[in-house]
Order: structure tokens, then sequence, then C-alpha cells
């Protein structure tokens, strides 16, 4: 199976630990939005999209990029990283899986898990979830992953 993974990941490299969790579950190469080659996705069987959280939403970069892709097919999972707990009515993914699935991606699952997080009320306190992702939240990353690629 050929995967790719577009993250992006710029506080404290947590959504980069996940993304490189599931890289190595799936065999995929990680690469940024502005390293992506459009017809790599196209090529793939599996292509995984995630951020952190910002204000709620994934990363305007990680946005941007999806939106600008041409329409295609094929299989797509989103991931998330965010100090602040998800509320299920409204996942942090559910914006950017919409979007995939408007482009034509059939998006299998979607994971989020709690991060360090220094964002401004945070950093008062030396910020929160401190050792986060941790091995249970990478094992959990593994797990998904392992789903994916059956």
């Amino acid at each position: 199976m050929k995967a790719v993974i577009v993250c992006v990941s710029v506080s404290h490299g947590n959504t980069r630990r996940v993304a490189d969790t599931m890289a190595r579950t799936l065999g995929a190469k990680v690469v940024t939005p502005e390293e992506a080659d459009p017809r790599e996705l196209a090529d793939a069987d599996l292509v995984g999209f995630g951020s952190g959280v910002f204000h709620g939403r994934l990363h305007p970069r990680l946005t941007g990029f999806v939106t600008a892709l041409p329409a295609g097919r094929g299989r797509a999972f989103v991931f998330a990283t965010s100090g602040l707990p998800e509320i299920p009515p409204a996942p942090f993914t559910r914006p950017l899986v919409r979007l995939l699935e408007g482009k034509g991606f059939e998006v299998t699952g979607s994971f989020s898990c709690r991060a360090f997080d220094t964002w401004a009320p945070f950093k008062l306190v030396g910020g929160i979830n401190k050792q986060r992702p941790d091995t249970a939240d990478l094992a959990a990353a593994r797990a998904f992953a392992e789903r994916l690629r059956q």
C-alpha cells in the first residue's frame, strides 16, 4: 500500500510525533503541505491529513492546501492534536472531513489526542498536557493506523 501523510506541526512537534507514529505503521511518507505533490497524493492508496488545533480549527495551511487540491478520489483520513478536549458533537476534524468528501475522497476515519499546549492563558502556568502525546496516545495512533491498513 502506498500512503502519504500531509502534516502541519508548528508549536511543539506534537502532531509530527503522531504523524511519524502512524507513518511507521503504514509505511508512509510524511510531508508538509508545501512539500506535498498533488500527483503523488493522487497515486497513493491512502492519504492522511493532520495538524494541531488552533482556536478550535485545524491549521489554515492544511485547510488551504486541501481547498486548493483538485477533485480526487481514494481513501483519506484526518487527525489532530489539541490542548483542549474535543466536544463530541463538533469534532475538530469534521470540517476537513467534509471538505475532503466534497473533493471526492472516501474518508475512512479520524483520530485526535490531547497534546502539550502553551496557548495564551496556558502559557502563564507553563502549559497544559505537558507529557502528551504520551505512550498511550501514540499507541492509540498506532492502533488507528493498523485499522486503516487492513
